[in-house]
């Protein structure tokens, strides 16, 4: 039974449920899914949290009051602390949902190696001085600037970036 369209309303699940379980009554699926999700909601109400193994958990995270605006006006107004369903997907269903996909390929890293030996020796060069200037001794004489530094932020014409198989 494939689950296609853009979602399920809880009439459409226990008919779906009802085709696929013929020796059951439609008012018993109905009665057994109400049963289920009125108890996943008690146990949310009295804070506890609710583990389906391989589905996820339902949790109830605290959100605590401070002040909002509202985007119309601009004015500030107060939000009341509040208590939020939080739901995290278990294993199974993460990975039943992602069996399809292709996994993604990372261009490799832009030549980062160069500009950070230049951030790492304009560090190196300002801590002797800082020390001195506790000391109460004169600072060095400031090093040049290296080039490489100001065409750090272009990228170089002579590398390509590498090829991504398809």
């Amino acid at each position: 039974m494939a689950w296609e369209g853009s979602g399920v309303i809880k009439s459409e699940l226990i008919a779906r449920i009802a085709d696929g379980n013929h020796h059951l009554f439609h008012k018993d699926i109905e009665r057994i899914v109400n049963v289920i999700l009125d108890e996943i909601i008690d146990a949310l109400a009295r804070g506890d949290r609710v583990e389906l193994r391989g589905f996820g958990a339902f949790t109830v995270k605290h959100r605590k009051p401070r002040t909002g605006r509202n985007p119309r006006t601009g004015e500030s107004v107060k939000v009341d602390e509040k208590f939020v369903p939080f739901f995290k997907t278990g294993r199974e269903l993460r990975e039943r949902l992602n069996k399809d996909q292709k996994p993604v390929i990372k261009a490799a890293p832009k030549p980062a190696a160069k500009i950070a030996a230049v951030v790492d020796a304009k560090a190196e060069s300002k801590a002797p001085a800082k020390a001195a200037a506790k000391n109460g001794a004169k600072p060095a004489a400031k090093a040049k600037p290296v080039k490489a530094a100001a065409d750090a932020s272009r990228p170089r014409a002579d590398i390509k970036p590498p090829r991504v198989p398809k």
